[in-house]
């Protein structure tokens, strides 16, 4: 199998622990690290220790000098993604770029035509749509053994603080731009990226959180014949104990992460398994006369079990898959670039709507 060069900028907690940790993993049979580049100078000698015989630089722009390199991984600071990318790209570079893909739909446009026009290969890292759990979900979906979907909850939730740069407006950060686009790229996923989807509430508040950033989000949206996606990111919530909760219009599934895969709970009703209640206008009554309340017991089927497998484990190495099988044999990218800058519009709307005052 031919091995591509590859190069890797930023060597931060995503280019190093989760683009290089795949790297240096025998599940890489796709690509040599060959260059890295990295403005800290004791990173920059860990990272020539960590990916033998490669070159170091402490600007990007010095990869113009080489020929030899297949693709390159931009994991700079958020607000550095465009600007790096689109020079990138307008250097006929193919580009692996972490998320946020962009600030805005203007600049989410302009790198998707900086990559038409050079025929370059542009990926966005959204490997979370390959993580078991969402598979799982989305299998479930498609299976119909739920019913019509009424309704995909989706939380990101916990108690926690945060005091580093991904708490400051000023670094396209806060809780929506950061780990935003997992949960909003599932929600779109399901309601099929449509270009009609509509952003129809959400609200953003600062509270634990040392930075002027939101670390808790609500947003709420969908398409014409398709669920509610409802969405929760929040940083005060010390009770959420699912990840995804599907509703529908014969059961629920429930799934709850684990450490490395996740746990699930699915009940359901089977359509003629109970007898069909005509409706009665009368009030329900005992046989003695006395006025009743309407239940039943239904006949019900129960699933339950354990996966392992993440977006990390599992989702890092499938997305690599993907950009190989279409650098070397010309397949379309799965994770498509321009729906995941349907990602950005959503983060974009939310922010327009709900104005932060910014302190940094």
């Amino acid at each position: 199998m031919k091995k591509l060069n590859l190069a890797i900028i930023g060597q931060g907690r995503s280019g190093r622990n989760i683009h290089g940790a795949y790297l240096k993993t025998d599940k890489n049979v796709y690509y040599n690290v060959v260059a890295v580049v990295e403005h800290d100078a004791k990173r920059r000698e860990i990272a020539k220790g960590e990916y033998p015989g490669c070159e170091v630089y402490s600007d990007y722009r010095e990869l113009f000098n080489r020929n030899d390199i297949d693709l390159i991984v931009n994991a700079s600071f958020s607000e550095m993604h465009y600007e790096i990318t689109l020079d990138l790209l307008c250097h006929g570079r193919n580009v692996i770029e972490e998320k946020p893909m962009a600030r805005n739909m203007y600049e989410c446009q302009c790198l998707l035509n900086a990559a038409k026009e050079s025929g370059s290969v542009f990926a966005v890292f959204q490997q979370s749509l390959y993580d078991p759990s969402y598979v799982f979900v989305k299998e479930a979906i498609e299976s119909g053994k739920l019913g019509k979907t009424e309704q995909v909850s989706i939380r990101y939730n916990s108690l926690a603080r945060r005091w580093d740069w991904q708490t400051l407006q000023s670094r396209l950060a806060g809780s929506v731009y950061n780990t935003g686009p997992h949960p909003i790229g599932y929600g779109l996923d399901i309601i099929g990226f449509e270009n009609k989807a509509e952003v129809v509430y959400s609200r953003l508040a600062t509270e634990l959180t040392s930075g002027d950033g939101e670390d808790y989000a609500k947003i709420l949206m969908t398409a014409k014949d398709r669920p509610l996606i409802d969405i929760e990111i929040s940083a005060i919530d010390a009770y959420s104990n699912f990840m995804f909760k599907v509703q529908g219009s014969r059961g629920t599934l429930k799934v709850t992460p684990k450490a490395g895969g996740f746990t699930y709970e699915m009940k359901y009703i089977v359509d003629g398994e109970n007898v069909e209640r005509p409706v009665q206008y009368e009030t329900l009554r005992t046989e003695e006369g006395l006025p009743t309340f309407c239940k039943e017991t239904l006949v019900t089927h129960t699933e339950s079990g354990e996966v392992d497998g993440d977006a990390f484990t599992v989702g890092t190495p499938k997305f690599y898959e993907m950009v190989y099988d279409t650098l070397v044999n010309g397949a379309p990218l799965k994770i498509r670039p321009e729906d995941i800058a349907k990602v950005v519009w959503v983060m974009e709307k939310v922010h327009a709507d709900n104005p932060l005052p910014v302190k940094y």
